[in-house]
C-alpha cells in the first residue's frame, strides 16, 4: 500500500468542461475539501472520495457524486485510488461545466483522468501503520523533546500548553515509538509522563 504526506493537484480539461484534481492525506480532506468550496464558489461540482484505515486496520471508503449522475463520479475516483493502491489518502475533483455534455462515459473517463493526473504528479510513499503516542513534559523539556522530533522527522499531531507543561501527541510507528521511548529513557528526562 501507499500513501502522500502533502497535497498534489493537477488540471486535466476535456470539451472546455476544467477539472482541477486534488490528491490528500486523509487528515486533510475536511479542511481541503471546505476550503474549494471557499475557492471555488462558481464550481459545479465537487466530486471526492477517500480510503482509510479504521481502529481495527480495515480499509474503509467513502465517496460521492455531488450531483453528477449517478455512478459516473465518485466512484470512479474511488477506483482509481483502488487501482493504485493507495490508503490513507483523499481525492478530491472540482469540476468546471465547459457547455460540452460528456455523457456518461465521458464523465468516467474525465474524472478518472484528472485523479491519475494528479497521482501521476505525487510522490507516493510507502505506507506504514501509525499509532498516536501520548505523553507530558514539564516546559523545562520543550526544548529537547523538540529536537528529538525534528531529528528523527516525527509527526506531531498536537501539542496542548498547560499551566505546567505540554501535552503531546505524536503519530508514530511501531519501530518510532520504540526508538521514542528508548531515546527518552536514555536521556532519563525526568518530569515526562506517559498517557
Amino acid at each position: 500500500m501507499q500513501t502522500v504526506n502533502k497535497i498534489f493537484s493537477a488540471t486535466y480539461e476535456v470539451k472546455k468542461s476544467t477539472f482541477h484534481a486534488f490528491l490528500t492525506p486523509y487528515l486533510e480532506f475536511e479542511s481541503t475539501l471546505e476550503l474549494l468550496k471557499k475557492e471555488h464558489p462558481k464550481a459545479r461540482h465537487i466530486v471526492w472520495a477517500y480510503r482509510r484505515l479504521n481502529e481495527y486496520a480495515q480499509i474503509v471508503e467513502n465517496q460521492t457524486d455531488d450531483g453528477e449522475p449517478k455512478g459516473t463520479s465518485g466512484p470512479p475516483v474511488l477506483n482509481v485510488l483502488r487501482g493504485a493502491d493507495l490508503v490513507e489518502v483523499s481525492a478530491l475533483v472540482v469540476r468546471y461545466f465547459g457547455g460540452i455534455k460528456l455523457g456518461t462515459g465521458g464523465l468516467v473517463r474525465a474524472y478518472s483522468s484528472a485523479i491519475n493526473s494528479a497521482i501521476a504528479q505525487a510522490d507516493l510513499i510507502k505506507f506504514e501503520q501509525k499509532d498516536p503516542l501520548n505523553f507530558f513534559t514539564p516546559y523545562n523539556l520543550v526544548q529537547r523533546i523538540e529536537y528529538i522530533i525534528q531529528k528523527n522527522g516525527f509527526e506531531v499531531l498536537s501539542r496542548d500548553f498547560k499551566a505546567n507543561g505540554v501535552d503531546w501527541k505524536l503519530l508514530l510507528s511501531k519501530p518510532q515509538a520504540s526508538d521514542f521511548k528508548r531515546v527518552a529513557q536514555g536521556l532519563e528526562l525526568e518530569g515526562l509522563i506517559w498517557l
